[in-house]
Order: C-alpha cells, then structure tokens, then sequence
C-alpha cells in the first residue's frame, strides 16, 4: 500500500478516530473528578461546616479546572452524536479534514462550557462571601437550596428550555439549520451548539450548589438524566416529569426553612 493509500485509509476511519477520541476524553475526564479533581475531598466529607478554603487565584483556577472538567465529563456523551454526525457529513463531502473539523466543531462546544464554568466559580466566590456555602459546597441555606430547586423545576417548562432541548436532542435538525463550511465554521457550529446545550442544562447544574459541587453521585445522577433527557425520544416529557419534581423539592425545602 503506498503511502497516499495508506493516508487515505486512515482518513476514511475519521468517525472511528472521533469516537475513540471522545470516549478517551469523557474518561480522562471522570477519571480526574473520581480522585478529587485536585480538591480535598476526604476533608470535605469529614468537616463539612468548616469555613471554605481561602480564595487565591491558584485556588480559583483549581475551581475552574473542576468546573470545566466537570462539564466535559457530564455534556460531552449527550454531545456525542452530533458530534460524530458533523464527521459522518463532512466525510460525506469528500473532505479528508472530516476529522479534524469534528475536534475542531467539540472546542467550540467546550469552549461555551468554560465560559459557563467561570460564571459558576464567580457565582461560587459570591456564595461563599456571603455564607451560603459551605465546605463541602453545598448550600448551607435551606430557603436558597428550596429557591434553586423551584426556580430549576419552572425552568423546565419555559419557551427557552424546549426550544434549547429540540436542537440538543436532534443533531440532523441542528446541523441542517446551522451548517458553516469551513474550519471556522466548524468552530462557530460548535459554539452555537455548546450555547444550546448550556440554554438547555445550566438550571440542572445549579443543583450542584444545593447539594454540593463535588458530590459525585449527584454529579452522575445529573449526567445521566441529562443524557436521557437528549437522547431518548420522551425526553420532552421526561423534562417536564423532572420539573414537576423539581417545583415540588423546593416547595418541601421552602416549607421546612421559613
């Protein structure tokens, strides 16, 4: 095989190459928030009501670490088929950069998701100036824990919320609709892509200041639901089932605080 067929060969496995390459991030990923994500976490759990560590800009570049390693873990599955269907089409196109573009199209994706991460670390630092989260990173308010969870739970059934989620949970309808030829293009597409996923998802993620940044079972609880709410074809109704709940959490958190 000469070495232009060869090239040629390796290329026409672009959406393989792509696959594997997400599934190694998505791992990497989990692998880095299961030990600690460079917190103490045997601390937290240990001394809970402890005041939060002092903030320096190490310490606040750590935090944004976690955010954002937090959100490629979570987002990237449910992101996935689009992903991968923006390989297969550019493929299709006869482009030997099919797969480059698809990494190029998930930068931008993450890109909006660390954008998103530095609004929860400002958010952090303002809870905590005012006392209302504790060590763990969990809300130490019981009348704000039931706040978020309402205010999550109606967010569930606005205009914005389903408008978010039909392009999250149709890859063929959002690249039809925003196709940009072009490295650049690729970059914008995922950018727009990432601001429809964070329309569709940052309530869910607020959760994790009602029940703690780092609490990893709260953090695959969510990762799965939003998986599901993307991925499977009652997701609008699961959507509205989880607001439901969610409306019915805070009112309890409410009662019980006031």
């Amino acid at each position: 095989m000469t070495g232009l067929r060869l090239l040629e060969h390796v290329l026409r496995r672009d959406r393989l190459v792509v696959m594997v390459g997400l599934v190694a991030v998505v791992t990497l990923a989990w692998t880095y928030l299961a030990i600690g994500a460079g917190m103490d976490t045997e601390m937290m759990v240990e001394m809970p009501d402890m005041e939060p560590m002092p903030w320096t800009p190490v310490y606040a570049a750590l935090l944004f670490a976690m955010w954002w390693v937090m959100m490629i873990a979570m987002m990237v599955p449910s992101a996935a088929p689009t992903v991968l269907l923006y390989a297969a089409v550019k493929r299709k196109e006869g482009g030997y950069a099919a797969a480059t573009e698809a990494w190029v199209f998930l930068v931008g994706y993450l890109a909006i998701w660390a954008g998103f991460s530095l609004v929860a670390v400002l958010v952090q630092w303002l809870l905590e100036h005012v006392g209302f989260l504790s060590m763990a990173m969990a809300s130490t308010s019981a009348v704000m824990g039931g706040f978020i969870l309402l205010a999550a739970g109606l967010y569930q059934f606005t205009p914005l919320k389903t408008a978010c989620l039909r392009y999250c949970q149709s890859p063929l309808l959002f690249l039809s609709r925003h196709w940009r030829p072009g490295t650049m293009g690729a970059f914008g597409m995922g950018l727009r892509h990432g601001g429809y996923c964070v329309g569709c998802c940052w309530f869910l993620m607020a959760l994790l200041f009602v029940v703690g940044a780092m609490n990893l079972i709260w953090i695959v609880g969510i990762a799965l639901y939003v998986a599901c709410e993307k991925l499977l074809p009652l997701g609008r109704r699961l959507s509205q089932a989880a607001g439901g709940a969610l409306i019915l959490s805070g009112a309890v958190a409410l009662a019980r605080g006031m």
